[in-house]
This record gives structure tokens, sequence and C-alpha cells, in this order.
């Protein structure tokens, strides 16, 4: 399969740049970098079925270091197995798989992050104590209220406000709240 599709210093080139376009389209929305685009400006060359193998090869390999978020120990042990399976890649293809993932690694994680999404997050959260200087109640004038605003959405998307207010019971209990749940989370993650 080496003859169309390159060796050398232009073959690594060549396979850095598909490993791009591949990543892209896969992670982070680019549809316009269609494999007929890749093959035409990457591998005019090669026969469509010879270039469609390799981008298939490729593209399951990164899904399968992607979705491990393989540290640089995992990756070599992964990139060692592939070269010395039958039908495997060459220590070249190795080597620029290794160096794409360390250069690539953050930004395709966060990607498949946020693609997992399916609900808003908290993005940013501000607050200040004020003193109530009005009120139906006059024991409550000039006690301390604490204004919580919080930016919740999705990447790419608008952002929404919610503006809480908390007087020091309701701090109180907010704060326990949080505290079992950051129980709750301690627990779980000792136990996996």
């Amino acid at each position: 399969m080496a003859g169309a599709l390159g060796a050398g210093s232009e073959g690594c080139k060549a396979l850095a740049a598909l490993l791009s376009g591949i990543a892209q389209a896969a992670y982070h929305g680019n549809a316009a970098l269609t494999a007929e685009l890749l093959r035409g400006q990457l591998y005019p060359e090669a026969a469509p079925e010879e270039f469609a193998a390799l981008r298939a090869k490729m593209g399951g390999l990164l899904q399968s270091i992607a979705s491990a978020d393989m540290d640089l120990n995992q990756l070599e042990a992964f990139l060692t197995a592939q070269t010395k399976k039958q039908g495997g890649i060459t220590s070249d293809q190795a080597a620029v798989l290794a160096k794409f993932w360390k250069n690539h690694r953050v930004k395709i994680h966060e990607s498949l992050v946020n693609q997992s999404r399916w609900d808003n997050v908290l993005k940013n959260m501000n607050w200040r104590v004020d003193l109530k200087s009005q009120s139906r109640h006059i024991d409550q004038i000039n006690t301390p209220v604490a204004i919580v605003e919080m930016e919740l959405g999705k990447n790419g998307q608008e952002s929404e406000f919610l503006c809480l207010e908390f007087d020091e019971a309701k701090v109180s209990q907010m704060l326990k709240k949080l505290s079992e749940i950051e129980e709750s989370m301690t627990a779980l993650t000792q136990t996996t």
C-alpha cells in the first residue's frame, strides 16, 4: 500500500495532514473536509479504494486513542502493538500518530467532552453580599443577603443568566448540600 500513498518525509507530512483532516471532521465539526477533498489534496495519485483503506485505518486508530484519552505510555504501547500485528502500521506511521496525538490531545479531548454534554453547564458564577434596605417586615431590614448570578449555557451558544438571593440560613443549607455532593463524589472516586 506504500506506493501511491508515499513514504519518507513527504509521506509523513501527508499522513499528518490526513490525521488533521480526520480530526477536524470527526471532533471539530468541519464537514467540509470530505474524503474526496482529502484524497485530492493529499494523495492525488492513490486509487480511491487504497486511500479509503488508509483513511479508515487511521480514523479507527485515532478513534481508539481519543476514546481512551491515552497518556504517552499507553500511546507508546498501543502503537508498538499496532506495528507488530499483521496488516498494522509502519514505524513511520506510528511516529506520525504519536506526534499528532501529543500536539492535539487536549483539543480533541475537550471536543469529545463538549460533544458528550446534552445539558447546559455552569460557565461562570458571580456573587456579592448586600444589606436589605427594604422589606415587608421591619426586622429584616439591614440583614445581609447573598446575591448569586450564574451563567449557564453550552459552548457556541448564547448564555442564560440565573440570579438567586440567599439569606444566611439558605447559604448554610446550600453549603451543607454541596458538602454532601462532595462526599458522595469522593466516595465514588475512591471505589473506582
